[in-house]
């Protein structure tokens, strides 16, 4: 009988006794990794110095890397690697002061058994917040068992008490009573508006377009064709270089078009000569040919809406989507005629641009402009990161911000928005933003998530108040002064409720003329997802 060489395999290490191990996800980027490393030295040392104090060990799973500059795991490999030395039934606690790359640490998440901890510091200095939400959500898809926690520095007791329990239980509870499964809904206008559309959905269907596939790690925000065709929703699977090929067919006088055409309506350009640090005109032109060949390829293949990815691929071949993505998700903007220039496409209309390609994004966005559209409102919507928030008087103010624009109507028009060049450290090519601070008013903000191997979606109510310009600025400065802000106060939905419940590091936010129509609108469209067959779930204080 013929034998064949057989792998050995390692034996796996073994816990030691009374000792936590923990790990870092980071970016892809290196220059991210180098510039935040000190933020996440000062968590970890925050971490470690709290759960000595309760009696624990910590043991660093992997070690600081002198060449790289950091000691993030930096690629899914890296991840693999670094997991084969964690003892599979050890408690794990992953730190994160930092935008991280889910993917990276997926694999080995998913084979570890031990209890699992998400841990970020309470910063707007780095997306440590955005990250901890992204993996959270990422675990919740994957079906794998998790906690959470954040805290300014680990000293507060709140954070102390909910780390005690996770180390002597191995599981941490949030107060999530805030979210409530929907109930039954009146026979109205509202309600029937939402069912018709919803039906119309499904018989005529739409598609959506996708730039490459599952950007910066987000395996929360690929959802399958098996979960959204029932929907009516159907993916055209595109490529990032075709859209690359198209601006290169762009004339550059239709790209000056669209210059004059933002300088006219008002929108402010922040530019200067220096490739490497400043917004330069040159830079502007490729976003405007970006705009023009995604509207053609998308006019080419009938979508209903669009998302590039950009930040892998794209990002070391041309600037920023960022000014592209904002003017697609507006109502007003310039025109963009077919090759031929014999139509206007998508005249009078938004074409909803869903950023990062969160697919996610994508279902939302399409729904909401298809209710707002029919209700006769603005359908301009876009997403959010969850990033950071404060208690601002009596109300605890949330920051909500986008990494590059959102539609100028959200802040009041093009005269009240401007561009600024995208940070180096994430846009080594530049590139402009569309960035603004959100007007005043009301709004409806949602997630459509997977959850248990189904759609969910949770939908909520807020107002967008107006802060003092010293108080703007301060959190912009905490944040990232170049990216669009918006300051938000939810209806009876805690800090802490909404960290602990919320799957994605990514909000939709809609606007409404006024609270009550804002509650029409929620209506319709719980409505609607209720009759395609995604499970709806009421945040906070919501008016039905």
């Amino acid at each position: 009988m013929t034998r064949y060489p057989l792998p050995v395999l390692a034996e796996p290490p073994v816990a030691a006794p009374g000792t936590v191990y923990t790990v870092a996800s980071g970016d892809l980027r290196p220059r991210a990794n180098v510039t935040c490393w000190p933020t996440q030295q000062q968590l970890e040392a925050d971490l470690t110095a709290a759960v000595n104090a309760l009696g624990w060990k910590v043991e660093r799973g992997h070690a600081f890397d002198p060449d790289k500059g950091h000691g993030f795991i930096d690629s899914q490999r890296a991840g693999i690697e670094v997991f084969k030395g964690i003892p599979v039934d050890a408690p794990l606690i992953v730190v994160e002061a930092v935008w991280q790359y889910s993917h990276h640490v997926l694999a080995g998440l998913r084979s570890h058994r031990g209890p699992i901890l998400i841990v970020a510091n309470w910063s707007g200095e780095f997306p440590g917040l955005v990250g901890l939400l992204n993996l959270t959500a990422s675990l919740t898809k994957a079906g794998v068992a998790h906690s959470a926690l954040w805290s300014r520095d680990f000293t507060d007791d709140w954070a102390v008490s909910g780390l005690r329990t996770w180390l002597e239980t191995g599981e941490l509870r949030h107060d999530t009573s805030h979210v409530r499964d929907l109930s039954t809904l009146p026979d109205d206008a509202e309600v029937e508006l939402g069912r018709a559309l919803a039906a119309q959905l499904a018989r005529e269907k739409a598609i959506i377009g996708v730039f490459d596939e599952g950007c910066m790690g987000m395996y929360n925000a690929i959802f399958d064709d098996e979960l959204i065709n029932p929907l009516g929703i159907y993916k055209e699977r595109l490529s990032q270089s075709a859209l690359v090929a198209e601006m290169a067919r762009v004339p550059d006088e239709e790209a000056h078009a669209v210059r004059r055409w933002l300088d006219e309506a008002g929108l402010t350009f922040h530019t200067g000569t220096d490739e490497a640090t400043e917004l330069t005109d040159a830079q502007l032109t490729s976003q405007f040919k970006m705009y023009i060949a995604a509207l053609r390829i998308a006019d080419d293949f009938g979508l209903d809406a669009v998302g590039i990815q950009y930040q892998q691929g794209l990002k070391d071949t041309v600037p920023a989507s960022d000014l592209a993505e904002g003017l697609l998700n507006n109502v007003q903007r310039p025109p963009v005629r077919s090759r031929d220039g014999s139509r206007e496409l998508y005249a009078g209309a938004p074409l909803p641009h869903f950023n990062e390609v969160d697919e996610g994004v994508a279902v939302d966005s399409l729904i909401t402009n298809r209710i707002w559209t029919a209700m006769g409102l603005d359908p301009a919507t876009t997403l959010h990161d969850i990033r950071w928030g404060e208690t601002y008087g009596d109300d605890f103010v949330w920051v909500f911000e986008i990494s590059g624009s959102v539609p100028a109507s959200h802040h009041g028009g093009y005269d009240k928005s401007y561009s600024m060049r995208q940070p180096p450290m994430f846009f080594p090519l530049g590139g402009g933003t569309l960035s603004g601070v959100s007007k005043p008013g009301e709004i409806v903000w949602s997630r459509v998530f997977i959850m248990d191997g189904g759609l969910h979606v949770d939908l909520g109510r807020a107002t967008v108040v107006e802060l003092p310009e010293e108080e703007t600025r301060r959190r912009l400065e905490a944040t990232n002064p170049q990216w669009p802000i918006m300051h938000a106060v939810l209806h009876g939905v805690g800090r802490d409720q909404l960290m602990a419940r919320h799957k994605a590091n990514h909000v939709n936010v809609a606007y409404a003329p006024d609270a009550e129509t804002a509650d029409r609108t929620l209506r319709v469209k719980a409505a609607m997802f209720a009759e395609l067959g995604v499970q709806v779930h009421l945040c906070g204080d919501v008016n039905l």
